[in-house]
């Protein structure tokens, strides 16, 4: 069946990817398939159910190139899950009595749509397998093609997701300024607390990529400007135990001797602590419509700041989270290049009626296709035994 019309949308967090995504998509089809009509829905899933959309024009067309230099989303995003129908009735999506996902079927029928890009994270991708599945069994012929974003790199099987590189490139850049800040005070704690729920990779190359950056600077430690004050200190991720005493020993040593300490933290290190604490004093905790903690709202920096504070003897505290920083940027030319063979590819096989989310597949030797749907979920650990993960930590000590 030929692809007469697609429509594109981008849903969950911003990443340094969705601009270019969308970019690389119209360029493609432009390229090989000019006569192929593209829309994009507004808001995520929220454009999808309510139908607002937009035409790419012949100008929308003639400028996509340069939606490679920004960051967030041209289309916009949201955070909707389509089998969440008390969340969609809330928020006004749907009606009482209303499934999202014959909604969103009906929409894309009325529309005319042969083909639906998706581009946003494990929960968009299995949103996208939900609605995926839905069409399959409801008689709808149409083909849903997603793009894995998310900069904690964390979407099973799929080795690199689109965002994550340029996230970590920013993060580290983030830290550059605020690591300055030891200088601020006598003993002095810095949290750099980097995004990452489930997975510790973007923690982990952001403080690779910092400790690299600080390695490769000409210092005056005679005055106090010395490579150990800049150092990172101390690398924190999900998949391995805080051992606050074990660790608070060590860093105390550290700020002894050179009057500071600094500390990258995955905001998602040690959740299943700061819960229980919660629970056991009879807090709420909050989570949102995927039933995810809201880590902005648990604040799992500040809780590891005052027990790693009353550990080293700290004076001054600071936590700094570079996440928005980080996800807002423009993509990177290591990301452009990712998204350039995934956004072709993308179109490629959309065009061979081809469904999945295109990544390199970590199950098929990295082989670059589109990944069957059920195959896809979030929260990919990240290994932290990989060598140079262990490299950074015996540079600075950690064991």
């Amino acid at each position: 069946m030929p692809v007469r019309k697609v429509a594109m949308l981008t849903a969950g967090g911003i990443a340094p990817c969705l601009s270019s995504a969308v970019g690389g998509l119209i360029e493609r089809y432009t390229e090989t398939a000019p006569e192929v009509e593209i829309i994009g829905y507004l808001d995520g899933y929220a454009g999808l159910l309510t139908g607002n959309s937009l035409p790419v024009t012949a100008e929308v067309r003639e400028g996509a190139h340069l939606l490679h230099h920004f960051g967030g989303s041209p289309l916009g995003n949201s955070r909707v899950k389509l089998t969440n129908v008390a969340d969609c009735v809330k928020r006004g999506l749907v009606k009482e009595g209303q499934d999202p996902l014959h909604v969103a079927a009906e929409q894309l029928t009325k529309d005319g749509v042969d083909v639906l890009h998706t581009i946003g994270g494990d929960d968009t991708n299995t949103t996208a397998a939900d609605l995926a599945a839905y069409l399959h069994e409801n008689g709808y012929e149409l083909q849903v093609v997603g793009l894995p974003k998310t900069i904690d790199n964390d979407v099973v099987p799929i080795r690199q997701t689109l965002g994550a590189w340029t996230a970590a490139e920013q993060g580290a850049i983030f830290a550059k300024n605020i690591i300055g800040e030891h200088t601020s005070n006598p003993r002095m704690l810095i949290v750099h607390e980097v995004m990452g729920r489930h997975c510790g990779w973007l923690t982990a190359e952001t403080a690779r990529r910092y400790h690299t950056w600080v390695g490769e600077q000409a210092y005056v430690p005679g005055i106090g400007n010395s490579q150990q004050r800049w150092d990172v200190h101390g690398v924190y991720v999900p998949e391995s135990h805080i051992d606050i005493a074990a660790e608070g020993a060590r860093l105390r040593a550290t700020m002894d001797e050179i009057g500071c300490v600094n500390i990258f933290l995955s905001e998602g290190a040690g959740v299943a602590d700061v819960v229980a604490e919660m629970e056991a004093a009879g807090d709420e905790v909050p989570r949102d419509p995927f039933g995810h903690v809201m880590l902005d709202k648990v604040n799992p920096g500040a809780w590891f700041a005052k027990q790693f504070a009353a550990a080293i003897g700290a004076e001054k505290v600071m936590v700094q989270k570079s996440g928005y920083f980080a996800r807002s940027a423009a993509a990177n030319d290591e990301d452009l290049a990712l998204i350039k063979r995934c956004t072709d590819f993308a179109v490629d096989a959309a065009l061979r009626g081809e469904s999945g989310v295109v990544g390199e597949d970590e199950q098929a030797g990295d082989e670059l296709r589109a990944i069957e749907f059920p195959r896809i979920r979030g929260a990919k650990a990240f290994d932290p035994q990989v060598e140079w993960f262990q490299a950074l930590l015996r540079d600075i000590g950690q064991h």
